[in-house]
């Protein structure tokens, strides 16, 4: 049985107000480090004897200037909190990061070519709860030989996707807010649905390759990592390969969710209008086939127990056109829409006959009905199985 979580994790606030005396001390102690650093040109590449032409300016990480503004101290307590406040072990992760950006030219690599994004293994959609945009990697879209051969054939191409992986990143954290108070960490989800095995010995080195270089010079900027759709085996290849690269507080982040789970783990942290439908929520991109939705309009959850009827009303009071959209994910369920007006004289309007929804059926159900009247607008879900079923709709009003 795939475990739920590895541990408890609660974020900390970033603002220097809100830090003990110890870590405040700490913070202080570690800018001068860092200040004394940057008049020496250690983190610049030049010698100390032209020290005297390196601006504060020149030293930055993630696009953010060391010791210019407030945002120094968010970008200074990721590298604090990841060695538990010990400033000297901060200081030599910090240098070290800094000395690894410039051997990996990663300035440069931001501006650099490296052709066509594959997009559908990694990409970023909406926002969790909290206001983390939110990364999405899919690791089942290597099942393709020709895509996994393109990949990771060769050290070349290996590296080409390093490259690229950590462009994403770089680019990705640049839309960040390192302001005290603003949003600089993301939520991640990893989905294993399909993922090769742990006998790909490519993806395996390349997997502990990216991690290292993520542990050493990423440090705090994962709010949550999810991993959905996890195999059996995963948990063994997590054991062994990836647990012995992280750190307690690493792990302590990570939830992990079986494949009959995907969707009811991820609105615990993230609103279903903001879940691409692939993973059972909403959202779709920008485009014709959803012109009415976006994820800025929020979605009602509701929950159906086993073997009942679920009625959603919607009273409608003026004459407009209502719109909706309802899914069930997973369906296996029954849906009928109805018109019911309010005056005894009116009669009822079918809007969408009952017909049984199977999972091969869109995942998201949408119509729109013209209201001359006074009266309510029925949406019908019956749920004939013995499992609880879960009902996502949102609906607007829209002027005649």
């Amino acid at each position: 049985k795939v475990p739920i979580s590895l541990g408890s994790f609660k974020e900390e606030s970033n603002r220097a107000s809100d830090l003990s005396n110890l870590e405040l001390k700490a913070l202080e102690e570690l800018k001068l480090l860092v200040s004394d650093a940057i008049n020496k040109g250690l983190f610049s590449g030049a010698s100390p004897s032209s020290a005297a032409s390196i601006s504060h300016q020149e030293a930055s990480i993630w696009g953010v200037p060391l010791m210019k503004d407030d945002r120094t101290d968010a970008v200074l307590l990721k590298f604090l909190r990841a060695r538990d406040f010990k400033v000297d072990e901060s200081f030599a992760m910090l240098r070290n990061t800094m000395k690894w950006r410039s051997d990996f030219n990663v300035d440069e690599l931001l501006r650099e070519d490296l052709g066509q994004d594959p997009e559908k293994i990694v990409f970023m959609h909406g926002r969790d709860k909290d206001g983390h945009p939110v990364c999405y990697n899919v690791y089942g879209e290597f099942q393709n030989k020709d895509l996994y051969a393109k990949t990771f054939s060769d050290e070349e191409k290996r590296m080409r996707f390093l490259r690229w992986r950590i462009q994403f990143l770089e680019r990705s954290i640049r839309n960040l807010d390192f302001n005290p108070g603003g949003i600089n960490t993301m939520f991640q989800i990893s989905d294993l649905k399909n993922s090769p095995g742990p006998s790909q010995k490519e993806l395996r080195v390349t997997t502990r390759q990216a991690l290292q270089i993520l542990q050493d010079n990423y440090p705090e900027l994962v709010a949550k990592q999810v991993f959905i759709n996890v195999p059996w085996w995963y948990m063994v290849f997590y054991a062994m390969i990836i647990s012995p690269f992280l750190t307690q507080r690493t792990k302590s982040k990570f939830v992990f969710s079986g494949p009959t789970s995907t969707a009811k783990t991820l609105f615990k942290y993230i609103s279903p209008e903001q879940v691409p439908t692939m993973y059972g929520g909403l959202s779709v991109d920008l485009c014709e086939c959803n012109p009415d939705f976006s994820m800025d309009d929020p979605a009602t959850e509701l929950a159906i127990k086993p073997s009942t009827k679920q009625t959603v009303e919607i009273i409608v009071n003026e004459k407009c056109t209502i719109v909706w959209e309802l899914r069930v994910v997973g369906w296996e369920v029954g849906y009928s829409a109805e018109f019911l007006p309010e005056s005894e004289r009116g009669y009822t309007v079918i809007i969408e006959k009952a017909r049984r929804m199977s999972p091969s059926d869109e995942p998201v159900v949408s119509n729109r009905f013209v209201v001359n009247e006074v009266g309510k607008i029925l949406l019908i879900v019956n749920n004939p199985t013995p499992k609880r079923k879960q009902l996502l709709y949102r609906f607007k009003v829209l002027p005649i």
